[in-house]
């Protein structure tokens, strides 16, 4: 049975060197007219509830969504340079990305709470976005809680590659939030210590299985082709 295997981004797979703490508050002073005085609130929250956060933290109503939207891409254009010098891929990255790309029955995307053209932005500059589907992906855009684009995950995928809503999903991510999304959607979970958590911060959350970062490709490859294909 196929596999869906969806990569978080942020401290999962690259290193941003601070750029996406810069986005959000441009994104902010573009749709408030006014500079953040408050920094986003991130740890793996999507961009709906960051943006939503930094106007409550300011004693602002939040605008409509379509507006911050905007706002978000406008502030993530142009960003590649800028995240190439700054930013980083994190170790085994490139190489488990390629395993899993090469994998003829696994079919590889993002969950991420950044808007799809800020996912680009943030992966073009490493090389990252042609190792993953991203038209199957889900983003920030498509729901408020992470847990909530599991299915809209699936159901791209099925769309587009004709397979069953009961095919298995594992989510490689670096949070809490990550392994909340995942065992509250049924999801199988890798949880990668290469963020602000620490390994015991996520088995204590739930996760099933803690890495310290991707560098164990062999490793990896054989979890993922262990794993249960039957979905709960």
């Amino acid at each position: 049975m196929p596999l869906i295997v969806l990569w978080d981004i942020d401290h999962t797979l690259i290193e941003n060197g601070g750029v996406s703490k810069e986005i959000y508050a441009s994104a902010f002073a573009i749709a408030a007219g006014r500079p953040a005085v408050h920094r986003a609130r991130t740890e793996g929250r999507t961009d709906r509830l960051i943006l939503a956060g930094m106007f409550l933290d300011h004693g602002l109503e939040s605008p409509e969504w379509s507006l911050l939207e905007s706002a978000l891409e406008e502030a993530g254009s142009g960003r590649e340079a800028e995240l190439a010098t700054r930013g980083r891929a994190l170790p085994g990255v490139q190489a488990a990305l390629a395993a899993v790309a090469a994998e003829p029955r696994m079919v590889s995307s993002v969950l991420t709470g950044n808007i799809r053209a800020n996912a680009r932005v943030k992966l073009a500059p490493f090389g990252l976005d042609g190792l993953l589907d991203l038209e199957c992906g889900a983003y920030g855009a498509d729901g408020v809680e992470r847990a909530a684009l599991v299915d809209v995950a699936r159901r791209r995928v099925q769309d587009r590659y004709g397979l069953g809503l009961k095919t298995p999903v594992v989510l490689v991510g670096d949070t809490p939030r990550d392994v909340e999304a995942g065992l509250s959607s049924g999801a199988h979970v890798v949880a990668v210590a290469s963020g602000e958590h620490s390994e015991g911060e996520l088995r204590d959350a739930g996760a099933e299985w803690v890495l310290s970062d991707l560098q164990d490709v062999a490793g990896l490859m054989r979890h993922l082709r262990a794993l249960d294909v039957s979905m709960p």
